[in-house]
């Protein structure tokens, strides 16, 4: 009676190619090269991003660090087959963030999660995060690709990634300076940055969502290069700034408000773009829904003194970027009130 051997059972038969992946870290390795300041000590493909910080640079430097996602923005991305973009996005939710504290970002490390590790894909995905690392001004140092078969759905993917940045101690912004009567002035967007996807996958059909694809996948703006060069510049002082994501000006200007004030925004003193009307007049979204989820124009706030604030934004034109007056700091209770 002859015995059937079993067949020896791969990693690669289960859904993880290794040997691919590898291959494709060694295709990228020129790309992401090029993010590097000199501060990077090593090549990718290590078991750890080595960066050589010196502190001799500094007086007192504090480590700024990080951690945020793309979130369901890339649904839109892998319905259009579009990935050259959500890279930028994910570094963008990243450095925009420690920018809040008067941060300089100095390296980067991502994090993709898939069912199935798509060539293609990957490569646009790492041009995005390259491209978003130099508008940053750091190094992208390493990063976890990760297939999970049966974790995601056929062509599925998730983003996250983590920043680390540095501030003079006595030069961290925290919004405690902000004083009743300074000027809130709002920085343009660049369109929805990266929040609030899942209410405009509830408000658009899938055939509007590929219509408006192309607005909808406008990667998040970079606002480190602007911010750092007004800081250092232009003798302005930024007692306050907030990133208008996640809960967008309720809760993310509440961050920095100090107590006995209040955030008093003025409706109409900036132009809404097209696409936020779109989705609130299609979903029938109260205004204060649409604040309290989308950045309506707003990327980021900063806050200065009143006397400042015609200075503030004649800079921040010179550099290249939109801004308004939109609101005054008067007294209260630490709310954010728009009207």
């Amino acid at each position: 009676m002859q015995i059937m051997a079993k067949k020896h059972l791969t990693y690669k038969q289960a859904g993880v190619n290794i040997k691919k992946a590898d291959s494709l870290v060694d295709q990228i390795r020129k790309m992401v090269g090029s993010t590097y300041r000199k501060e990077v000590l090593k090549d990718i493909g290590g078991f750890g991003g080595l960066f050589g910080f010196n502190k001799d640079n500094y007086n007192n430097p504090v480590l700024v660090s990080s951690s945020d996602g793309v979130g369901t923005k890339l649904k839109i991305a892998t319905l259009v087959n579009k990935h050259d973009t959500v890279g930028i996005d994910m570094v963008a939710m990243n450095v925009n963030d420690i920018l809040c504290c008067g941060a300089e970002p100095l390296f980067f490390l991502d994090y993709l999660g898939c069912s199935k590790l798509e060539s293609a894909v990957y490569k646009d995905i790492i041009k995005g995060t390259v491209a978003g690392c130099k508008e940053a001004g750091c190094a992208l140092v390493g990063g976890e690709t990760a297939e999970m078969p049966g974790m995601y759905q056929k062509g599925e993917y998730d983003l996250a990634g983590f920043c680390v940045g540095v501030v003079e101690k006595d030069e961290i912004i925290d919004g405690s300076k902000i004083k009743i009567g300074d000027t809130i002035i709002g920085l343009a967007s660049s369109g929805l940055h990266s929040n609030g996807f899942s209410l405009v996958r509830k408000v658009l059909e899938k055939k509007e969502l590929i219509l408006y694809s192309k607005e909808l996948l406008k990667p998040t703006r970079i606002y480190v290069k602007p911010v750092l060069s007004l800081l250092k510049n232009s003798g302005i002082e930024l007692k306050g700034i907030a990133h208008i994501t996640g809960g967008a000006f309720y809760e993310k200007m509440k961050r920095i408000i100090p107590k006995g004030t209040n955030f008093q925004i003025q409706k109409g003193s900036w132009r809404i773009p097209d696409i936020f009307k779109l989705i609130q007049n299609k979903g029938n979204i109260e205004d204060k829904e649409m604040f309290h989820t989308f950045n309506m124009g707003v990327g980021m706030v900063v806050v200065v003194d009143n006397s400042l604030a015609e200075k503030t934004i004649e800079e921040f034109s010179r550099l290249g970027l939109k801004a308004w007056s939109i609101g005054k700091v008067i007294k209260g209770d630490k709310e954010v009130v728009i009207r």
